[in-house]
């Protein structure tokens, strides 16, 4: 029997959208089982507890446990790789953040491409580096500190949390555009370098603004500016790098990235329930207390962040010739 052109039309088009009202039933349904978000630090550190506060969220939303899976190792390439092969179904996610930027241009044999192999998802948080000082350190403000350095070039310590952190890039970052010089000390991890930096056995540092505000507020540490671009609600007072240092702009970041290929409807829902997070009252508190206003970002629009990010970066690395441990 042949059918009217109409029908066989309405047919065929009736038949192409099955896939897509399939897929979006897929993501309607999604998850329908546990979820891992893989972390490439050790538990307890701003990373652990941002992937924990969302994880718990989504669980308590979504209605599936999302767990968190710790793998530390090679600066978070690790995680990355592991997340890299798991299967683009939106149960494997990774927390990103600059480390993943950073390793691009760090590590010359990498068996991924992070932008190529990681969807951005969501981000979650930006927060500020802090520049630290010993108070016995010979200057009490940014231009101070520059002339300083200019004036006795090699005698100001930078300790960091090793080679390729973000305190390390971050300084590497000032030394270039102010035109400075001053030598690195890096340590295995933010909780040593603070340690010596409290004692005046190194003089300043770039850290993060969770572990060292109670530091700060105390007066055993200097708080001489924060890195990003406006300053922190946390320490109002505190100016920015950029008002005496055009140009300078840095800090760290936290989101969501999952395997290429992950369905878009999937990132989509994922993407919009953590914007939803991001709005909570409670949820923006908990992020302050780490130090960092919580930012919701498109998939695109956290891809943008971190290709931004990646390029940034290298620039940094090539000129300061870093090279990991």
């Amino acid at each position: 029997m042949r059918l009217p052109r109409r029908q066989l039309l309405y047919l065929a088009a009736g038949a192409a959208a099955l896939p897509a009202v399939s897929r979006f039933a897929k993501a309607q349904s999604y998850p329908t089982r546990p979820v891992r978000i893989v972390v490439g630090f050790t538990a307890g550190g701003s990373t652990d507890i941002g992937a924990r506060l969302i994880g718990q969220w989504l669980q308590d939303r979504l209605g599936q446990p999302f767990l968190i899976e710790n793998r530390p190792g090679a600066g978070t390439n690790i995680a990355t790789e592991s997340v890299v092969r798991a299967p683009p179904d939106g149960y494997t996610l990774l927390m990103v953040g600059p480390s993943s930027a950073v390793n691009a241009t760090l590590y010359d044999k990498l068996s991924f491409v992070f932008l190529r192999d990681i969807a951005p998802v969501a981000s979650l948080i930006r927060q500020p580096q802090i520049m630290l000082a010993n108070p016995s350190l010979a200057a009490r403000t940014v231009p101070e500190l520059i002339a300083y350095a200019k004036a006795n070039p090699g005698k100001i310590t930078m300790a960091s949390a090793g080679i390729g952190s973000t305190g390390h890039l971050v300084g590497e970052f000032f030394k270039l555009t102010a035109g400075i010089n001053l030598v690195h000390v890096p340590y295995r991890g933010a909780g040593p370098a603070l340690t010596d930096l409290l004692g005046g056995q190194v003089l300043m540092s770039f850290a993060g603004l969770s572990g060292s505000i109670e530091y700060i507020r105390t007066g055993k540490l200097r708080a001489l500016a924060v890195t990003t671009a406006t300053r922190s609600e946390a320490l109002p007072d505190v100016p920015t790098v950029g008002e005496s240092v055009p140009g300078f702009e840095a800090g760290d970041w936290l989101g969501i990235g999952a395997p290429r290929n992950t369905p878009a409807e999937i990132i989509d829902r994922l993407n919009k329930e953590i914007a939803v997070a991001l709005a909570d009252r409670k949820i923006k508190t908990r992020f302050a207390d780490l130090g960092g206003t919580a930012t919701a970002l498109t998939p695109s629009g956290f891809g943008k962040l971190v290709a931004d990010e990646t390029e940034k970066w290298a620039k940094v690395i090539r000129a300061a010739n870093i090279k990991p441990e």
